[in-house]
């Protein structure tokens, strides 16, 4: 299975956003999830939401998915977003999501794609759970652009933007090459539809020395050359999920292990927890929803494996 950054405890709200100098980053990155995200839709999911930082964005959707790896970082989100019935909160795998197949009809991830050591398995599972002609809006951290290109040509950086292959910079951070990247997002299953190229002025000094507004109407006014070249740190995409359409289930989650959609909440015994159980009728597996939250990351009860 492969590696998952974790950021269970982080204080990712504050120690990386909030008073972290980093408001150009934010405005930026809304803009070009505004341009290419559906203004509105039954159903929309949010891979990687944190402290759902974006989740104001998705107004015009009736339910709101948001995952995250980590426990803690939905329960900030819970804290920041506040009581809205249209959220459903769900601590997932991206390599193994705990939904039926086509439920979804728009998927976002943002400041995710960089911390995924397989790339090809990830696509896969984010374009099972779209529905056919389904719009995923995905971001990626690019090796492939002007900062790179000068740090290298004056030898200041072994590494070369020229590379197709994924570089992994700290353990568990890689930058992609932006042809590899829509190599596999084809390979996935989708049809890319719109590139738009972010940050071209995440600079520190650019920042120091002139007005967020107006880097970021800079910013938001280059953003669709990315459909001609990306040459920025961040490379935003919308991608079709081509398949063939099906027919619906009712369902809605399915066990991440044996991927059985046979799933039964019960109540608990005791009225001194809060806490119920989604049990897998096929393999049995126990499943947590607690104080709102659902939990696919480890099943509450172990099974033996059959001989």
């Amino acid at each position: 299975m492969p590696h998952i950054c974790d950021y269970e405890g982080s204080h990712y709200r504050t120690d990386f956003w909030e008073g972290q100098n980093r408001a150009y980053e934010d405005r930026v990155e809304r803009i070009a999830l505004q341009n290419l995200l559906p203004p509105q839709g039954q159903r929309l999911i949010e891979i990687g939401a944190g402290f759902g930082r974006l989740a104001d964005l998705y107004q015009g959707y009736q339910q709101v998915i948001l995952t995250d790896y980590a426990r803690t970082q939905l329960e900030e989100a819970q804290k920041y977003l506040g009581p809205d019935s249209r959220f459903v909160y769900v601590v997932s795998d991206i390599y193994h999501m705990p939904f039926v197949d086509n439920l979804f009809e728009t998927l976002t991830m943002v400041r995710v794609m960089h911390h995924l050591t397989d790339v090809p398995a990830a696509l896969s599972e984010l374009h099972r759970l779209l529905a056919p002609n389904g719009m995923a809006v995905i971001e990626y951290a690019s090796k492939f652009h002007l900062k790179a290109l000068l740090r290298w040509l004056l030898g200041r950086q072994k590494w070369s933007p020229f590379d197709p292959l994924p570089h992994e910079f700290v353990e568990l951070n890689f930058n992609f090459y932006p042809t590899w990247m829509h190599q596999q997002f084809e390979k996935a299953g989708f049809q890319l539809r719109n590139v738009r190229s972010v940050s071209h002025y995440r600079i520190n000094l650019l920042k120091r020395l002139l007005p967020t507004s107006l880097l970021v109407t800079l910013d938001s006014w280059a953003q669709p050359t990315g459909n001609w070249w990306q040459l920025t740190p961040s490379i935003f995409v919308q991608a079709q999920a081509h398949k063939t359409p099906v027919q619906t289930t009712p369902n809605f989650f399915r066990c991440p292990i044996c991927h059985s959609a046979h799933l039964v909440r019960t109540k608990p015994e005791s009225e001194l927890t809060s806490e119920e159980v989604l049990i897998c009728q096929d393999c049995q597996r126990h499943w947590s929803y607690k104080d709102g939250i659902y939990d696919f990351k480890t099943p509450l009860n172990k099974i033996s494996p059959k001989i």
